[in-house]
């Protein structure tokens, strides 16, 4: 057993920030379940635990737990609810992740759970025909956020073509006018609640994309809070003593860095283009796993 914990630790710390979310989806189903079956044995009710996680519509509820602007993200609401999330988050992260930084996708997650968070709490308490159900209405799940990165994506690279099982290959920018055309449509469901969430999470993922697209990111603030939560829990390493610089032959070192790193630039441009042009799948397993590598840096 001991095993099987170092091994899904070490596949944690190795895996790239796609990875690490769906470990953390996957790990609070996990311990929500086995808290519910835990306290059940002894005849304990574990609902209201697990609700104080999910994002209330009702404005005083949400003021006496704030924290579930964050935590529903994570939450879910049955095991298919939680598979369909990761399976999208798992295909357009990877898509993501060839156009933006890790740290774009870590921001974009939670800024577009935030954005469905606000859609989904404003259209309750707005519209009067959720009057009824205000006060009984929760939000779970991680669909806002894994909608925001699948938008950002399309903007970013709307001739991007997938696959989609009995399709064929679809451009992303008709997948993605679907997805939103269908939320918008589903507004008046019995699951209204999740289709704003949806559309909250849709506007954020576009709003990134045009924002990148114009030398700004809107996920800054959100990394830089982030970053400083982290470094709370971080260890410290002792400094290391500084080291001594030999500048002899710095002009020529220099030179060959800089060509290198010019080289690398122009194949990976030459790769996405190649991307843009053909789609993945006609890429080779050397190309992808070049792009792979630049996506994380």
């Amino acid at each position: 057993m001991a095993g099987i914990f170092d091994d899904l630790k070490r596949t944690f710390r190795q895996g790239n920030i796609v990875v690490r979310l769906i470990y953390i989806n996957v790990a609070s189903f996990v311990l929500c379940a086995l808290l519910s079956v835990v306290l059940g044995l002894f005849k304990i009710d574990a609902s209201l635990l697990i609700d104080g996680l999910k994002l209330p519509a009702d404005l005083l509820q949400l003021l006496r737990r704030p924290w579930t602007l964050v935590t529903y993200m994570f939450m879910h609401a049955g095991p298919l609810h939680l598979l369909f999330n990761m399976l999208w988050l798992y295909w357009f992260g990877k898509m993501f992740l060839y156009f933006f930084s890790a740290k774009h996708l870590r921001g974009l997650y939670v800024l577009g759970g935030l954005f469905g968070a606000l859609l989904y709490i404003a259209a309750y308490n707005l519209f009067p025909i959720f009057s009824k159900d205000l006060y009984h209405s929760v939000l779970v799940g991680a669909s806002a956020s894994v909608l925001a990165i699948a938008i950002a994506t399309a903007v970013r690279d709307p001739e991007y073509r997938i696959n989609l099982m009995f399709i064929g290959p679809v451009q992303l920018k008709y997948f993605a006018l679907f997805i939103v055309l269908y939320d918008i449509l589903s507004v008046g469901s019995s699951n209204a609640g999740g289709h704003f969430a949806h559309l909250g999470g849709a506007l954020a993922g576009w709003w990134f994309a045009r924002g990148i697209s114009s030398g700004r990111d809107i996920t800054h603030w959100i990394n830089a809070c982030l970053d400083s939560i982290g470094g709370l829990f971080s260890k410290r390493t002792p400094r290391k003593p500084k080291m001594k610089v030999h500048t002899t032959n710095s002009r020529m070192s220099d030179y060959d860095y800089n060509a290198r790193k010019k080289a690398q630039s122009d194949e990976v441009d030459r790769i996405l283009e190649k991307l843009k042009k053909s789609g993945y799948s006609s890429l080779s397993d050397e190309e992808k796993r070049r792009l792979f590598e630049a996506s994380k840096r």
